[in-house]
């Protein structure tokens, strides 16, 4: 930390005891010694550091969790695409087809029609009565995760905390228990960083009003009527505002990420004002906190360096001045879990973590919980493989940073939302680096066919060496290797076995 190292360090710490509000319990808030705020401008907010805690744990988890999980259809979409009844429009308002969605023939034929069962009708079915939240918490510590970011509220509208301005929230309906503060409690007892996420700014079009959705009555979960895709107006903008600040004030998020919609030219008043009131909060409770959104558009939504850049389902191809980060799920086809979920492999995501943390990012993976609050057990399996990779390797992971070049190797990684889809398995010819504490961290993203690991930025004369190579070691794997710097590459020889199923990491000490 630099800038605000002084400021941070001299504010007073809060009282932190969770209740099952996720209110501190004594009511009580400290305020922070008179140093300077942040304003509501960008000058002011170009003085935000992203915190060193968030630089050094590299894997978060994400919870999609909600009504829709009820169904369990499709996506986490299926509550939007339910009322496609006839029109199918993109987030742009464009019509893409003049049929019904194919989540509307299914709901009508499972379900009926949808003013006789419509989405909120899901709500009392969601039950949650599996949820343990110490066991979540147990599971993503197994999984390496340094900190979790539940889904407070996704684009449906219902709240998974206690809300002062919705009835449709999960104290009051469903699980009538506050998920999310029970999440930030159990956490924090256990020394995970706790966010929170806001999709809710999208539920301004997320509806079309038809069925039940057309009624009036349920606009407080459905949306008020209006023509598709104009702007949110000023009665919605302040809605999602009190209802960002009642997250912020309430559950004292470690991370506050935002979904596209906050992007829109309509929110862009509520920027740098989101940015000041939840820094400044930070600086009242004592702690650093870190803002993340995705700048879909074009223009910034937030100048670099003034917030965590996010992107979805995709990642950087070269290493990004500030740090940043990805959030893909364990899931191919979907957030939210879906009765035919396919679930990506460990090895998929161990080069995926290493890939994105060689880039100055760090990585928030998704799980999808099922209605009744189990984690199901291929998802589990997917995270106790990522964290037996990283009992043995973390090393080379948490608490590092990139190295001069993030890598090498043949094979491409495309850069971007969304493109996680376009990018190949990297091989045993491609490697990853980190550094840390002296030592490169030179990872192999498969086993060398060869029998040799061949390295080129390590070869004898590289520009990118000002020190002597004095050992090379492979991290879980006991006794000496035998290397050599030639011209063209640093040579190792592999050993006979495989210290593991997937990517392995070569330390390399200097003189």
């Amino acid at each position: 930390m630099k800038k605000r190292t002084s400021m941070i360090l001299s504010a007073l710490a809060v009282a932190w005891s969770m209740g099952g509000s996720g209110c501190a319990s004594d009511g009580k808030e400290q305020k922070a010694s008179e140093e300077p705020r942040f304003e509501e401008n960008w000058d002011s907010l170009k003085q935000y550091e992203v915190p060193e805690w968030f630089k050094d744990a590299k894997l978060g988890i994400f919870i999609h969790w909600g009504p829709y999980a009820v169904p369990a259809y499709g996506s986490e979409w299926y509550p939007r695409l339910m009322y496609m009844d006839s029109v199918v429009w993109n987030p742009k308002g464009e019509i893409v087809s003049e049929k019904p969605s194919e989540i509307y023939d299914h709901h009508v034929e499972n379900w009926g029609e949808l003013d006789e069962f419509g989405y909120k009708d899901f709500i009392p079915m969601f039950t949650a009565e599996n949820f343990d939240a110490k066991e979540w918490i147990d599971l993503f510590k197994k999984a390496g995760a340094k900190y979790i970011v539940p889904v407070a509220e996704h684009h449906d509208g219902f709240a998974m905390y206690q809300s002062s301005h919705t009835k449709w929230d999960a104290v009051e309906m469903g699980p009538k228990q506050d998920i999310l503060g029970e999440l930030v409690k159990e956490g924090r007892e256990h020394g995970l960083k706790v966010g929170a996420s806001s999709h809710f700014a999208f539920n301004w079009d997320y509806f079309n009003k038809t069925g039940d959705a057309a009624d009036q009555t349920f606009s407080d979960l459905y949306g008020r009527s209006h023509s598709p895709y104009v702007p949110a107006d000023e009665q919605f903008l302040e809605l999602w505002w009190k209802r960002t600040k009642e997250i912020i004030d309430n559950y004292q998020p470690d991370v506050l990420w935002f979904d596209f919609v906050l992007d829109r030219e309509e929110y862009r008043p509520y920027h740098p004002k989101l940015a000041a009131y939840y820094y400044n909060k930070g600086l009242d409770w004592g702690k650093e906190v870190v803002l993340q959104n995705k700048n879909f558009h074009d223009f910034e939504s937030y100048p670099p360096g003034t917030n965590v850049l996010d992107l979805e389902r995709g990642k950087m191809s070269d290493i990004h001045e500030y740090p940043w980060q990805t959030d893909t799920s364990i899931g191919a086809n979907s957030w939210g879990y879906v009765s035919n979920w396919i679930s990506k492999t460990p090895n998929t995501i161990v080069d995926d973590l290493i890939d994105i943390v060689s880039k100055n990012g760090c990585l928030l993976l998704n799980v999808g919980p099922k209605a009744d609050g189990t984690i199901p057990e291929d998802q589990k399996e997917v995270l106790l493989a990522i964290g037996k990779w990283l009992d043995q390797n973390g090393e080379a992971i948490y608490g590092t940073t990139h190295w001069k070049t993030f890598g090498e190797g043949p094979t491409e990684v495309a850069t971007g939302h969304h493109t996680e889809g376009k990018n190949k398995d990297l091989t045993g010819k491609d490697f990853r680096f980190t550094q840390k504490d002296g030592n490169i961290y030179a990872i192999a993203m498969d086993w060398p066919d060869s029998g040799k690991a061949e390295i080129e930025s390590f070869r004898a004369g590289s520009d990118l060496l000002d020190q002597e190579i004095k050992e090379v070691t492979l991290l879980g794997h006991e006794g000496q290797l035998t290397w050599k710097q030639g011209e063209e590459h640093l040579l190792i020889d592999l050993p006979d076995t495989k210290p593991g199923d997937f990517a392995y990491v070569f330390k390399i000490k200097l003189n």
